[in-house]
């Protein structure tokens, strides 16, 4: 005859196995990072995101004394790389390098997303910000931004802008400038930003908005006409190009950001492991120079660590989904 468990036994025989799973992340806590860490960048490479997401890996692999490598993972606007990291495991051992485009304006562009990115990661900081210019081709008519944007509203049906992408943020931000502007001009989107360049570059294209690591040396070779910087100040890489506030369109205040993110529930030692790692990071000499020189803007100690990134997503989310909805934007 079979004895029948009573219900303090019962709980007293599973509670050790209930409780295994949060146990063996703690501990492996104590001991992180023990193995690799993928940094999953969600689009080329080659492009602002990889850059960043590369300097990362490199010294945070010095730092902490593991290698840290990037993956690639690209698709519908960065978000196919963003729902890989949202569905790592939460150990640590996978985060990604996200941006105002994955975890900002893909909540309005893409209705079906299949994350919440202020719910469904933990934010382990901004890594860094880049000014997004507009910027044409070479011969383009006209000399200064507000004959540029009187040019592109006058002539929109006959202009081509270019863009790396539907969630890219040179798609946004173009449709950002595109309705401060009232126009409505043929959108080209090319596989990133570089073969996008090339094109603008041999006059297939007319104008784009890039972030500035993209676009500084052709603007500085003279092989693209750089209208305005939409940051409050100006650049030193690019010093003759003017800010959008100067040159007559304030609306056009657009940095792009880019952050580390974890899956939700990574336990907080790990998050914490890496938020200590990327403020040291961001300190280092070598790194800032390196990033200042393509010219990155490195945050204050103010705006870095997780809650500030948290509330840097929900402020981008509220800002950027009115604006792309006005448009009416969307991908399915």
């Amino acid at each position: 005859m079979k004895s029948k468990l009573s219900r303090r036994q019962f709980l007293h025989l599973v509670s050790p196995v209930a409780a295994l799973p949060a146990a063996t992340r703690l501990g492996s806590a104590q001991t992180y990072p023990s193995r690799t860490v993928t940094i999953i960048v969600p689009f080329a490479a080659g492009g602002p995101t990889d850059l960043a997401g590369r300097v990362v890996a490199e010294h945070m692999s010095r730092m902490l004394g593991q290698q840290f490598i990037v993956e690639n993972v690209v698709g519908a606007g960065g978000t196919t790389g963003s729902i890989r990291a949202m569905r790592a495991a939460p150990d640590g051992y996978t985060i990604e390098l996200g941006q105002l485009g994955t975890h900002a304006a893909a909540v309005a562009l893409y209705p079906n997303l299949a994350y919440r990115p202020d719910v469904d990661f933990a934010p382990i900081g901004i890594v860094v910000d880049q000014a997004v210019l507009i910027v044409a081709r070479k011969d383009f008519p006209a000399r200064d931004l507000r004959e540029f944007g009187s040019y592109l509203k006058a002539n929109s049906a006959k202009l081509n802008m270019a863009h790396a992408g539907v969630g890219s943020i040179t798609h946004f931000t173009g449709l950002l400038l595109n309705s401060i502007v009232g126009a409505n001009p043929t959108l080209v989107p090319f596989t990133g930003s570089a073969p996008a360049i090339t094109a603008l570059v041999a006059g297939q294209v007319d104008y784009i908005c890039d972030p500035i690591t993209d676009i500084a040396p052709q603007v500085q070779a003279g092989t693209l006409k750089a209208y305005a910087i939409g940051t409050p100040t100006r650049n030193a890489v690019l010093p003759d190009v003017p800010t959008s506030r100067e040159a007559g369109m304030p609306e056009f205040a657009v940095s792009a950001w880019y952050g580390l993110f974890a899956p939700k529930e990574t336990p907080q030692p790990i998050l914490d492991v890496l938020t200590r790692a990327l403020d040291r990071l961001l300190d280092d000499e070598g790194v800032r120079k390196r990033l200042i020189d393509v010219g990155c803007d490195i945050p204050e100690k103010a705006r870095r660590g997780q809650q500030q990134l948290a509330a840097l997503v929900k402020n981008e989310i509220a800002r950027w989904t009115p604006i792309i909805k006005a448009v009416s934007v969307k991908s399915e």
